[in-house]
């Protein structure tokens, strides 16, 4: 399969095409009102898609239109294969949950915890390869304007969570002289985790971020267009980033360039890809780490990834710093670089406002791809999930 396509009638797998028919016109709506230039929205039941809808445009000035072969900035979906490439390691014994980060980039030796503006303490432990996972590891971002950790993060040039013109290697060693907001394992604080974590793949591995997923990911499950740039072939293809106006509408913000091979491979948020390429992932999600006979982690690995690891099961709104005290992480886990929901589902979400999840109960994957960056939380989430949920039936 060259581009994603549908491949059964919703009926037959259980969705209602009177609710599909609401869903999407309630995103056909928000293209009609400038909210988002286009979009590409999939549901797959039992591994087969069920669901593909696109709509609107990838370039507003061109006129380019969303096609199921454009390509995505994933931002933060990347997190979750960064997150199958560490338990890949894990499994093959060159690290563990708990094995200390010291021992694999050893400027984190010393953790130390703000305490004021003039003083810090030692962290009471080490952090752990867990705590990125699970970003409890005390970490922050710059553009939280909520701790005074968060300006020391905007000081040291990381208000966009990487310093400009560095490899990751030296982003790293900037996060490392920084305090910790916390104790590591004390609490969730999403964060800069996941580019530590990538970091921890290269050394471990001995090979750069783009080749260890390449070479171990992305082709052995045919993600073909995935990758940390596009080629001048794959060019035409990307879809231009848009930023929500002080009004309401959208306009046109710098993105990730992409067009070359990156200084610095996030693995945070580097990632871009095809509706094809991710729908292969989750299906190898949804297959318990396997896919049309590829098996890249065990059952129980990506098990222990979808299940809830913050303490006595609590959630992000319990357990999180106070900008994750909301309403919608109310009764939402988080597992190893996915939030997890009260039913099981897990899955995760990127700045530009796309999003997928897996429903293991309904046997279902869903993912929403576009490209606008929100001023505050996403607006379109919460009614994706509803709608979602009043079109299955069976």
């Amino acid at each position: 399969m060259k581009d994603l396509r549908q491949e059964v009638d919703p009926t037959e797998a259980g969705l209602d095409p009177h609710a599909l028919a609401r869903l999407n016109a309630h995103f056909t709506r928000a293209v009609r009102d400038a909210r988002l230039p286009g979009y590409l929205l999939s549901l797959s039941r039992h591994g087969h898609v069920a669901h593909l809808t696109t709509h609107g445009e990838r370039d507003r000035r061109t006129h380019a239109p969303v096609t199921t072969d454009t390509l995505w900035r994933m931002y933060s979906m990347t997190k979750p294969v960064t997150s199958v490439a560490a338990l890949m390691l894990i499994e093959e014994g060159g690290i563990t949950l708990d094995t200390p980060l010291a021992e694999i980039l050893p400027s984190f030796a010393n953790p130390r915890v703000y305490v004021d503006a003039t003083h810090t303490r030692p962290a009471s432990n080490p952090l752990l390869i867990r705590h990125l996972m699970t970003h409890t590891a005390g970490l922050t971002f710059g553009f939280y304007h909520d701790h005074p950790v968060d300006a020391l993060y905007r000081e040291a040039r990381l208000e966009s969570s990487v310093v400009p013109g560095t490899t990751l290697a030296e982003t790293c060693e900037a996060y490392a002289r920084l305090p910790l907001q916390f104790d590591p394992g004390t609490a969730w604080n999403y964060s800069v985790a996941t580019n530590i974590l990538g970091r921890v793949i290269e050394t471990v591995s001995a090979s750069p971020l783009d080749d260890f997923f390449r070479d171990r990911i992305f082709t052995p499950l045919d993600m073909r267009d995935a990758g940390f740039h596009v080629t001048p072939e794959q060019a035409p293809r990307l879809a231009e980033l848009y930023g929500e106006t002080e009004t309401g509408g959208i306009e046109p913000v710098p993105g990730l360039p992409l067009h070359t091979r990156p200084k610095l491979l996030s693995g945070s948020g580097g990632m871009v890809a095809t509706a094809r390429d991710y729908h292969r992932f989750m299906e190898f999600l949804r297959r318990k780490g396997e896919l049309n006979g590829t098996r890249l982690l065990t059952p129980h690995s990506v098990t222990l990834m979808t299940s809830n690891h913050l303490p006595h099961h609590t959630d992000l709104h319990n357990y999180g710093t106070p900008p994750h005290r909301t309403q919608t992480n109310k009764n939402t886990g988080f597992g190893l670089g996915v939030s997890v929901g009260p039913t099981g589902t897990y899955g995760w979400s990127g700045v530009a406002s796309t999003t997928f999840w897996v429903d293991p109960a309904h046997d279902l994957t869903v993912q929403f791809l576009t490209q606008v960056r929100p001023k505050a939380g996403n607006p379109f989430f919460q009614d994706l999930r509803r709608l979602v949920a009043e079109a299955i039936i069976a």
